[in-house]
């Protein structure tokens, strides 16, 4: 079967870490809207590695964490970090590359 993209033309694949802090609820959350984001808008295409700085303390000191939950964009492009839950979704599209305009984009993921 031939294939209809070229390497330049493919959507590129997001290396996205989450640092958190143990089960938290401002940590769950974050969980919760990166997940929901992710299925919606990069299905398939990206590889989201969590990582509990109570466990794994020495990771987030090697990554310079100071602050959870922290998002972590790796690639594609700059490495670009977000502190927070990842409830103000227009924000997280922006960083993550993703700021598509659309009026429902605009309303922040569940925070309950």
């Amino acid at each position: 079967m031939e294939d209809w993209f070229s390497a330049d033309e493919r959507p590129p694949h997001y290396v996205l870490e989450l640092y958190i802090t143990g089960a938290t609820p401002n940590s769950t959350r974050a969980v919760r809207n990166l997940k929901a984001i992710c299925e919606r808008y990069l299905a398939g295409r990206f590889e989201l590695t969590i990582i509990d700085i109570y466990q794994q303390p020495e990771l987030a000191q090697s990554a310079r964490i100071i602050a959870a939950p922290t998002l972590v964009k790796k690639s594609p492009g700059l490495v670009r970090w977000l502190v927070g839950d990842l409830s103000d979704r227009p924000r997280v599209l922006r960083l993550l590359g993703l700021d598509t305009g659309f009026e429902d984009d605009s309303q922040p993921t569940q925070n309950s």
